[in-house]
């Protein structure tokens, strides 16, 4: 898209400002180098970006400028960071720092996002300003101030500010050597028009792009579009970058055997002939039994272990058997549907026709949240994810029965279909049984959840998903 912008330099009266309209994609290391060219600086000082609340704050994320990366400091490169990343919305800030030592103060604020430029007509262009630039090093926002009232000859303090500037640098001071950059649109569209070689195109410097959102499955790039916030939409965005949703995924038949077990178990116990289920719709006690001892389901859940009611591993079994298709409930039994005899025998089929069914839920926010789980897993997110899961939903309009903001533990029983298969199959590296919070997702997680995102147009348009 096109980002129209308007560019603000603190401190300044009348304010001295750029309107700029960007390709919504520039990293910011290229909206640092236009900036530059808007206001007539010259790059001779460190500058630093800034996204959040407030230049300064505990939310604020600050990126490494070049020198920072080359003096090691931890951080984020301005490199990696997309312009839509931090500005997503009308409205939304974004800070930039230019010399610490005169200390300019920029704000960028987002004025409305249009559809893309026409081919050929640049990346940037700037549209309206009002003031020159300062000059480098001419002592910061006071001193600009007191030099341009100073030459204006229709100022009625051009004498005070003179003789303040006199006062300061010396009585033999040049003030018109202090004189900045006059605008003109011509000059500064002129300069943005020029080819930087690898600095606008990220490809030839080595640079790895984040995913496109057009190569995204359809419902990871709908949670994009669906999140309003710059924070959790950057947030997402590295996620997808991390997943590498765009390779291949290849799985091993024994790895697949393994990890669909405890599936293969129950739909073998099934059977040709199907189980008579209880008066209630719940499997027998002696298959329940059966389920806990052969399983190893004993230590992860307290009971008895023959009531499927009272059962929550065996119950979540069956049931995501039931949405993936495998079985179905048919005149009081439990029976093998086609596509469950068919991948009975078959662990690699078993193990894509589970991928394939998740999230398996009709409820809007428990897809969302499973789909948001599957992608913490499939980029290899270590811990948290109940906590991003709650931020992004908040951010896309859900809430709690009270109104309030979700909580890591709504997100958590949001997300309980999808965590319930993920723990079964050993997607966690730390206990696959467990139903305590994981370390962070297995290999095989990882792939099994890259799996599940990547198939997931096919099992929309499938009609058997229980």
């Amino acid at each position: 898209m096109t980002y129209r912008v308007r560019i603000d330099l603190e401190g300044t009266d009348p304010p001295l400002w750029r309107r700029l309209e960007l390709v919504s994609d520039l990293f910011l290391d290229q909206v640092h180098d236009i900036i530059q060219v808007a206001f007539g600086w010259t790059d001779s000082h460190l500058h630093r970006f800034a996204s959040g609340p407030d230049r300064f704050g505990p939310q604020t994320e600050h990126y490494l400028c070049p020198f920072d990366v080359d003096e090691g400091d931890t951080g984020i490169p301005e490199g990696h960071v997309r312009l839509d990343e931090v500005l997503a919305e009308p409205g939304d800030r974004l800070f930039y720092s230019y010399d610490y030592g005169d200390d300019w103060q920029h704000v960028v604020v987002l004025e409305a996002v249009l559809p893309p430029m026409a081919p050929g007509s640049g990346l940037a262009v700037c549209t309206g300003g009002r003031r020159r630039g300062p000059a480098e090093d001419c002592g910061g926002t006071h001193i600009y101030q007191l030099v341009e009232a100073a030459i204006d000859p229709g100022n009625a303090r051009a004498a005070y500010a003179a003789a303040e500037l006199a006062e300061i640098f010396g009585s033999d001071i040049d003030i018109p050597t202090m004189v900045g950059t006059d605008f003109s649109l011509d000059e500064i569209n002129g300069v943005l028009q020029v080819d930087w070689g690898a600095a606008i195109h990220p490809a030839a410097s080595g640079r790895r792009r984040p995913v496109d959102l057009s190569m995204l499955p359809p419902p990871v790039a709908d949670l994009l579009d669906a999140v309003r916030t710059s924070v959790e939409r950057r947030m997402l965005r590295r996620l997808a970058d991390s997943a590498d949703l765009t390779a291949p995924v290849l799985v091993d038949a024994a790895v697949a055997a393994a990890m669909v077990r405890p599936y293969t178990w129950l739909l073998d116990r099934v059977g040709d002939a199907g189980i008579k289920l209880t008066a209630a719709g719940y499997l027998p006690p002696a298959d329940v039994a059966a389920a806990v001892a052969e399983l190893g389901l004993g230590e992860e859940w307290i009971g008895k272990g023959n009531r499927e009611s009272q059962t929550l591993p065996v119950l979540d079994l069956r049931d995501a058997a039931q949405r993936a298709g495998l079985l179905r409930k048919f005149s009081g039994r439990l029976q093998l549907t086609q596509r469950g005899r068919a991948a009975r025998a078959d662990p690699v089929a078993l193990w894509w026709r589970l991928a394939e069914s998740m999230p398996a839920t009709r409820d809007e926010s428990e897809r969302q949240a499973g789909l948001l789980l599957l992608l913490a897993v499939a980029a290899g997110m270590a811990a948290d994810w109940e906590e991003m899961t709650a931020g992004v939903l908040t951010a896309i309009g859900w809430r709690t029965g009270y109104g309030g903001a979700l909580t890591s533990s709504a997100a958590f029983h949001a997300a309980w279909s999808t965590h319930s298969v993920l723990r079964r199959i050993g997607a966690f590296a730390s206990d696959p049984a467990s139903y305590q919070r994981a370390d962070k997702p297995s290999r095989e997680g990882v792939i099994f959840a890259r799996a599940a995102l990547l198939t997931w147009p096919t099992a929309r348009n499938r009609s058997a998903m229980g």
